[in-house]
């Protein structure tokens, strides 16, 4: 594994306790709906929530019936998880122990933020090779800006690794490999980079 995610699986270790307490902002809510919608109605689908955390959001996507299973790089994170009944596994994008072609949907917010943008398209294309063909998959992630490196203002030690993209040059990356089927872009009001929502298509 490399420096930066060793790093990275560190501080969410340390984090994890603290992060399974967080109630799950209104907007953040309004997300999850808003996919929710735009997934065609068709018995229950199986859904990998990528980069999931404590499972807060697949943990809800549980409750609104889809087959979740949760990969984070956390062990602590996938123990928490466990505990909420989710179906996890320790695993990151660069090493993906899943079937081909396994899952109807793929479900990831604020997790690819951490991604060198030199390992971008890798990383897409890992996750494209688990989702079924018309698969949606939902992108999330922070940007607006482009940028890319530690963030010497986190709160968390040691301090993390964002990358961040304009909204053309984020639509860009995403395009060589799937059909964008919606972008929406949700301003943080000043309290940091805006968010980027995408829903994509297996194409």
């Amino acid at each position: 594994m490399s420096e930066y995610r060793n790093l990275l699986k560190e501080s969410y270790e340390q984090k994890a306790d603290e992060r399974s307490k967080i109630h799950m902002e209104p907007w953040k809510i309004e997300e999850l709906n808003r996919f929710i919608g735009a997934v065609p109605a068709k018995g229950r689908l199986s859904l990998l929530d990528a980069g999931a955390g404590p499972g807060l959001q697949g943990e809800y996507l549980k409750e609104n019936g889809f087959d979740v299973t949760c990969i984070d790089l956390s062990e602590n994170m996938v123990k928490i998880c466990r505990e909420k009944g989710l179906k996890a596994e320790v695993m990151d994008y660069f090493h993906m122990n899943l079937p081909t072609e396994s899952f109807d949907l793929i479900w990831s917010m604020n997790s690819l933020l951490h991604v060198p943008k030199k390992d971008f398209q890798t990383v897409i294309q890992n996750l494209k090779s688990v989702l079924k063909l018309n698969g949606l998959f939902y992108l999330g992630v922070y940007g607006g800006e482009d940028s890319e490196g530690i963030w010497e203002g986190d709160h968390y030690e040691p301090k993390r690794f964002f990358s961040f993209y304009t909204n053309e040059d984020i639509q860009n990356e995403v395009i060589k490999e799937f059909e964008i089927i919606d972008l929406k872009v949700i301003p943080m009001d000043g309290q940091g980079p805006d968010y980027q929502a995408m829903i994509l298509k297996k194409k």
